[in-house]
């Protein structure tokens, strides 16, 4: 089926190839001067390679864009995705489901849509004159669907406060506080991303990887290409690595669970905790471990496939030296009782190595017990807990440094050329085709939108807690990051986390209060977060050639609506399951709730000064925010000193500095394996068989996450759900018993041999 009158050509870099191409076109058609006016146009292309190598640099102004099928099927997918992944989120082993599985099962289903629905005109003749069915589904119409489907990918982050006050706390939050909370939450970072729309979209320099394997994709299932000799067009390569993913992952997913970390060094020394905690993948330093799972590989880091290598060599430099460098050093010299503890675990412990008992330093006003927390004694955490903390103190600041060094004078340049005519790339030059959202809206959607949250804060203070002042102070520490940590994103596809800094300022100011910590750090944080998400779609928008106010009014809906389904869907499952979050033995633990809950306690009960300030066995731990301010100022200076060296230029400190700020959850394995698969795409395949990575590599990332959902949901679905298993030395994860030892004289742990 013919998809549209313009096909998709491959971006070209050789002039020589471009100008043999349009001339061979003229040979067959006359063109208009407009036409001849866009292949000129054309002659450009991006200054990034791998956008260039990707990004389509045409456009077709008249496909049908606010088609009933995008409407209904973006609905359809928007309320799936977010009633699926809020579903599997509250379960021990949470399964998240993509875009890209919207974004592939809607073709079929519009193309169907497009063969049968009618394409009578209604209201012919007037203003109001629409058709059901305005021709074949084509492009444009897919990229809006899956920016609906994206609305419904991501958890939102807010419904963990429903869920620890609810669940944890036991305290009374309405639906509609709840409500009120998590629409706040989900626009402000809609008002951050427009006002540094011109920084993060525009400039071709901010180029968002992680959006090429979508537009790969988008191309892989429209464009029409020829086989070439001997190998596969784009959809048959996609099919044929989808089918295998697909049935591949029945293997790690239910047949033979081990594959998701194979610690060998473990099998050779059953019986020692040395051996153990250096080789375990899950548990340990996991030295040698690897995963031959697709799910072990992008689970915290996204798709390797999709990271440029100079980020993929600082994510790897940076895990070495803090789990192979720093975390060693630190436990073997006992540094802070290290040797009481696990190597790794993000437990709480208190000074004998058992775990602490928060409930017992709570008292019933929800507020520390002084008392009970001097009996309990300080809380200890283990080696490379401790130290993810002061790495994320030292990202923090390496952030602001790195980026007012080697992006200052860009910002001062974009904010200048914001109010005068500014050089523009292609894929810019072709968006101006089309009317712009203004300014004022995103201004305006701040603003109500800011008031509507002091309103809720001030007005449901017993169930909120966090002050009007707690409102602005976050929204000043969003707006702060933004556009730094968009920078980073745009361009390593590395996003730093602002939890930890957020926890820190509140706790500090406003101790005591658990519930207004956590709202201050969904405010603090999450906006920001979710920001730069409506800041890559925007950019998708932009390389897809998405009309921007009809790309403005797809986000606003799709965030609409799967904020009530998450809601939804999340209160139906605290009402209907009983002890859901409590009862360990049921598949519905909570995993995420649960660490958020200790976060709030820790952060906001007990309060930072009795951690990491004056009062607390941590406090060295803040010489972590000087060291982060200082490393890219040796890069910076080192640049200047050798300008011929452009490998110092690529050192980008935050990134590497925050490279282990997924750990824990993330374990070892999940980086060994996302950094082998890193080098062999980025490098290897990149360098010597560029055709081979232009053709493949982001579609192979595509159908590898379409594969392990669709076969993750119907696992779930037939097995699952029926609670069967099976039980056999191969579905051991690890297989790795001692890794959490405690190595100090005397310490006693069950099922772990006492050192003497």
């Amino acid at each position: 089926m013919e998809e549209s009158s313009h096909e998709i050509r491959t971006p070209l870099i050789s002039k020589d190839e471009k100008e043999d191409q349009a001339s061979s076109s003229q040979a067959i058609e006359p063109k208009s001067i407009s036409e001849v006016n866009e292949e000129q146009e054309q002659e450009e292309n991006s200054p990034v390679k791998q956008v260039a190598l990707t990004v389509p640099i045409t456009d077709d102004p008249s496909l049908p864009v606010l088609t009933f099928r995008m409407w209904v099927l973006g609905a359809l997918s928007c309320v799936l995705l977010s009633f699926l992944n809020q579903f599997f989120w509250y379960r021990t082993e949470p399964l998240t489901i993509t875009a890209i599985s919207a974004q592939i099962a809607v073709v079929p289903l519009g193309r169907l849509m497009a063969a049968h629905i009618t394409d009578h005109a209604f209201f012919k003749g007037t203003r109001w004159e629409f058709t059901l069915n305005p021709g074949p589904f084509n492009v444009k119409e897919h990229v809006l669907i899956t920016i609906f489907a994206n609305s419904g990918a991501g958890t939102v982050y807010a419904i963990h406060i429903v869920t620890v006050v609810k669940v944890f706390y036991k305290k009374h939050i309405t639906f509609f506080v709840s409500f009120l909370v998590i629409i706040t939450t989900q626009v402000l970072g809609f008002g951050w991303a427009g006002i540094f729309r011109s920084y993060l979209v525009e400039p071709a320099a901010m180029w968002w990887p992680a959006n090429l394997v979508q537009v790969s994709l988008f191309r892989a299932l429209h464009e029409k290409e020829k086989r070439p000799k001997g190998g596969l067009t784009r959809t048959q390569f996609f099919l044929i690595a989808f089918i295998c993913s697909f049935a591949y992952y029945v293997f790690p997913g239910y047949l033979f669970e081990m594959l998701t970390s194979l610690s060998w060094i473990c099998w050779i020394f059953p019986k020692s905790v040395l051996a153990q905690q250096l080789g375990s993948g899950l548990y340990g330093l996991g030295i040698a471990a690897v995963g031959i799972d697709w799910s072990t590989i992008s689970a915290y880091l996204g798709s390797p496939l999709a990271s440029p290598w100079f980020a993929t060599a600082n994510v790897a430099a940076g895990f070495v030296f803090v789990m192979y460098i720093l975390t060693p050093i630190c436990y073997w010299l006992n540094v802070y009782k290290a040797k009481t503890f696990p190597i790794f675990s993000n437990e709480l412990f208190t000074s004998t190595g058992e775990e602490y008992n928060i409930s017992s330093i709570i008292d019933s006003n929800f507020h520390l017990d002084l008392a009970a927390y001097e009996k309990e004694g300080p809380l200890y955490l283990s080696t490379f807990f401790a130290m993810t903390y002061g790495v994320g103190f030292a990202a923090l600041t390496a952030t602001i440094v790195h980026v007012a060094l080697f992006h200052g004078r860009e910002i001062w340049e974009q904010s200048k050329a914001s109010f005068q005519e500014k050089t523009m790339d292609i894929h810019t030059k072709l968006m101006r085709k089309y009317k712009q959202v203004p300014e004022w809206w995103f201004v305006i959607i701040l603003i109500a939108n800011i008031a509507l949250t002091i309103f809720a804060c001030e007005y449901y203070n017993d169930q909120l807690q966090l002050p009007w002042w707690g409102v602005l102070l976050a929204c000043g520490i969003a707006i702060f990051f933004t556009l730094p940590i968009g920078i980073i994103t745009a361009i390593t596809n590395q996003t730093p986390g602002l939890n930890i800094i957020t926890e820190y300022i509140i706790g500090y100011i406003y101790p005591g209060y658990p519930v207004a910590n956590m709202c201050f750090k969904v405010y603090g944080y999450i906006s920001m977060t979710q920001a730069v998400t409506f800041l890559q779609d925007f950019k998708l928008g932009h390389y897809m050639k998405i009309p921007p106010r009809t790309m403005f009014m797809a986000q606003v809906v799709g965030t609409f609506i799967a904020c009530i389904v998450y809601l939804g869907t999340a209160w139906w499952l605290m009402e209907t399951i009983p002890d859901i979050c409590e009862d360990t033995s049921s598949v519905w633990t909570c995993p995420s709730d649960t660490v958020f809950y200790d976060a709030s306690v820790i952060w906001g009960l007990i309060g930072p000064r009795r951690i990491f300030g004056n009062l607390g066995t941590y406090e060295a731990i803040n010489w972590f925010f000087l060291a982060g301010a200082i490393a890219p100022i040796l890069v910076w200076l080192a640049a200047k000193a050798y300008p011929q060296q452009e490998w110092i230029r690529l050192i980008n400190m935050p990134v590497l500095i925050g490279a282990t700020g997924n750990m824990p959850p993330a374990t070892a394995v999940n980086y060994t394996t996302w950094i082998i698969v890193g080098f062999l795409s980025g490098f290897v395949v990149y360098r010597y068989k560029p055709d081979l990575w232009r053709r493949h590599n982001y579609v192979l990332s595509g159908a590898l996450d379409a594969g392990l959902a669709f076969m993750g949901v119907l696992l779930y679905f037939c097995l699952g759900l029926e609670d069967v298993s099976l039980s056999w030395w191969g579905n051991d994860l690890d297989g790795c018993a001692l890794a959490t030892c405690p190595t100090a004289k005397g310490v006693v742990v069950e099922g772990c041999p006492v050192v003497y």
